[in-house]
Order: C-alpha cells, then structure tokens, then sequence
C-alpha cells in the first residue's frame, strides 16, 4: 500500500498546525482528502491520534474551520484526523444527484452493491488504509486511537469502535444516525450501498452490533433537543440507549434543550468530547 501524500496547506494553530493533504486510495480507487491537527507536543514525542467523522454533506474542511476543537487537542496533546465524507468524482451518474446519498454521503459502510461497490469503501478506508497513513507519515502512538463523529459520522464512529474494540480505547458521538436501519437517511444509503437484503444492513448499526460487542468503557453522545432532525425521528438514540440498557453497555447519554444540529451545538459540547477521550488516550 502506497503511504505517500500529496501536501496542500498548512497553517499554524495554538503552537501546533492544521494541515490538508490528499492521497490515492487504494480501497476507494480514487483521490481522498483528509485533513489533520497536530499539537505541538508531536515535535517531542509520539501523540494519541483521535479521529474525527463528518456528517452530510461536509468536507474535510467543516470540522476544522467550525468545531474549535484545535484549542483542546493542543491542551490535551492529541492529534486530530479530519477525513472528508466519501470519494468524490467518481463518474458514478447518480454521485451528485442528491445530498444524502453519493459525494458527501459515504455513510462509513463497504458498498457490495453496484455502481457503488468500487469506489465507495469507506468503513476500509477509515479502519484500514486511513490509519496506516497517519502512522507511516505522522508521530503518533498505534496504541492510542479514539475516534468520533457527528451525525451520519456519529453512526460512523459507534460502528467503527463496537467492530473493532482492539482498535480503539475510546469513542464519542454528536446527534449520531444511532439506529440507520429504522431511519430514512439510513434506510435510503443502505439500500443503495448495501442492496436489498437486511441482514448486510445490522453490520453497520450501532444498535444493532452493541448487542454482539460491548466496550469496556462508556460511550459518551450528546443530543439537541431543538434538532429537527432528532424530531423527525432520523437520529433515535433512545433506541441505542434501550440496547445498551438491555446488554449492559456504559452508555453517557445527554440531552440538551435549546440546541439544533448544527456546528454551534457541535462547538459547545467540544471540549467535553476531547477532555473524554484525553482520559482513556493520555499516558
């Protein structure tokens, strides 16, 4: 697998710095972007790495611009991946056509299912080749890897840390899509990634997959209650939370009046995300 990178941009931040960079993925037969930040305490020693997964509709470039997280991981020495959401400029006909689905809309699953199936593998990308990237190419501890996400990226991270609980010591989500198979956004992504039939679609549902694999440690989720989108009933973590009640799995949920969807709820609640995952990725 080829570990080479292709710089972008970088710009320094709190005494560490924000850089872009793109590469060929091998799995998605296709460029992929992703953005990092790396503290200033990787100059002097290997760091914790935590990534971060997107929602709709983002880029690489939301989470850094939006989310202020830049300031905690600099406090707290951790290194922060930032992928974008899916390959793009595929040629696949129906990647631009709608915003839930295609570019922006990778939804963190391995399509099986064509005109997907070879360009969209990005639950690989991001277990898999992402990480050997930033191991090869960044002063970074394997052994101390969270992740996290946001929306159709809080469904991402849920499902990446409960399929590989070696992987991960830890692992947060903001308004995640915590329950795809009963949700429209995800009932649409996963019919066309993963076809028809819905045995292929429990792989890749948190509240599905919990009931195979706890963690041994608790799953921090925040929620808005002014989220329309939780309103309308694409989100449901109160079904997350019934499996984990029914399994035993350490579950932090909470919800907060007055807060919607967006990168203003996301940015309130950011330093309570690093600070979490800095207790189980800190020495």
């Amino acid at each position: 697998m080829s570990h080479s990178l292709n710089f972008k941009s970088e710009h320094r931040c709190f005494d560490g710095t924000v850089a872009y960079y793109s590469h060929e993925s091998q799995c998605c037969r296709s460029s992929m972007n992703f953005a990092v930040y790396l503290p200033p305490q990787a100059k002097i020693k290997p760091v914790p790495v935590l990534y971060y997964l997107s929602g709709l509709t983002c880029t690489e470039e939301n989470f850094t611009v939006k989310a202020g997280a830049e300031r905690y991981a600099a406090k707290y020495g951790i290194m922060l991946v930032i992928p974008d959401t899916s390959p793009r400029n595929t040629g696949i006909v129906e990647e631009d056509e709608t915003w839930d689905l295609g570019s922006g809309a990778g939804f963190y699953v391995d399509a099986i299912a064509d005109p997907w199936k070879n360009h969209y593998q990005m639950y690989s990308y991001i277990v898999t080749e992402l990480p050997e990237i930033i191991h090869h190419n960044f002063n970074v501890n394997v052994n101390k890897t969270g992740i996290f996400g946001h929306s159709m990226g809080g469904h991402g991270a849920l499902i990446c840390a409960l399929r590989n609980p070696e992987k991960y010591r830890s692992v947060s989500a903001l308004a995640p899509i915590a329950n795809p198979i009963n949700s429209p956004w995800g009932q649409k992504a996963f019919t066309a990634y993963l076809g028809k039939n819905k045995d292929h679609w429990y792989d890749y549902d948190a509240s599905q997959l919990v009931k195979k694999n706890q963690l041994n440690y608790p799953i921090l989720i925040d929620q808005g209650l002014d989220d329309p989108f939780y309103q309308q009933k694409q989100l449901l973590p109160e079904k997350f939370q019934e499996v984990c009640e029914q399994v035993g799995q350490q579950l932090i949920l909470r919800f907060h009046q007055g807060y919607d969807h967006g990168y203003f709820m996301i940015s309130t609640f950011m330093e309570d995300h690093i600070s979490y995952h800095a207790l189980y990725l800190s020495d």
